[in-house]
């Protein structure tokens, strides 16, 4: 996607809902998963520690745009989440890797260093739109942050002693099947009832370039989607 708007920054900033205004007690929610679009699947090329793939065309939030459709990438088992507001989401890992431009036209890294990212599936499970969020936070191992990064990757509650997460951006880069862009709707950026889109969540701060697409995990930790205090791991494909 080539867009003015910045890309989500999940350390900083999440869009209030307006939850009172779409008259919650009166939607129907329903499940339209993951698994509506689960018959078309194809193989993405699984990310490397080593090599950079081509930057995805990012897909535009929320302006009408949302960027290409797709079929239904190869995913591991969807996880279930809603929030105090009665918003349902799908989530599905995809893939992860390194690169030196995860989201396109980036700072390069310093040398010896590169950026982390992973790949996943994003559904709105319900039959009305809800907030466009994104769930998924990025976590490596704290041994593969150099040392000018250290301070900045966070360890997380319910996620292992040796996991953190540095800054990040998650960006929309397609549409999966016939799914409706986002929409914008009083100033919140809402997806329409059961759309999927592959989001890609890349670090903003740079780790060891012989970081392995094996040691980086996804996992939802926000008390906003998990009540217990316990970090739930997407698994990969």
């Amino acid at each position: 996607m080539a867009n003015s708007r910045q890309p989500y920054r999940s350390h900083r900033r999440r869009k209030k809902s307006q939850a009172g205004r779409l008259g919650l007690a009166g939607a129907v929610t329903g499940a339209v998963g993951i698994a509506a679009v689960a018959g078309v699947i194809v193989f993405l090329r699984p990310g490397t520690g080593g090599g950079d793939p081509a930057p995805p065309v990012l897909a535009s939030q929320g302006d009408g745009g949302g960027g290409s459709s797709v079929p239904a990438p190869k995913a591991g088992p969807p996880v279930g989440f809603t929030t105090p507001e009665g918003y349902g989401y799908s989530l599905a890992a995809v893939m992860a890797g390194t690169s030196r431009q995860p989201l396109g036209a980036t700072q390069a890294p310093p040398d010896g260093t590169t950026y982390a990212y992973a790949d996943y599936i994003l559904t709105n499970s319900q039959r009305r739109p809800v907030l466009l969020d994104f769930p998924a936070d990025l976590f490596m191992p704290k041994s593969q942050v150099p040392s000018s990064a250290q301070e900045r990757c966070m360890p997380q509650a319910g996620i292992p002693d040796d996991m953190c997460t540095l800054p990040n951006h998650s960006t929309i880069t397609a549409r999966v099947g016939g799914s409706k862009a986002p929409v914008e709707d009083g100033g919140d950026t809402m997806m329409p009832a059961g759309a999927s889109y592959v989001v890609r969540i890349a670090s903003d701060l740079p780790v060891k370039e012989d970081l392995s697409a094996d040691d980086l995990r996804l996992y939802v930790w926000n008390a906003r989607f998990t009540s217990d205090r316990k970090g739930v791991q997407l698994a990969f494909p």
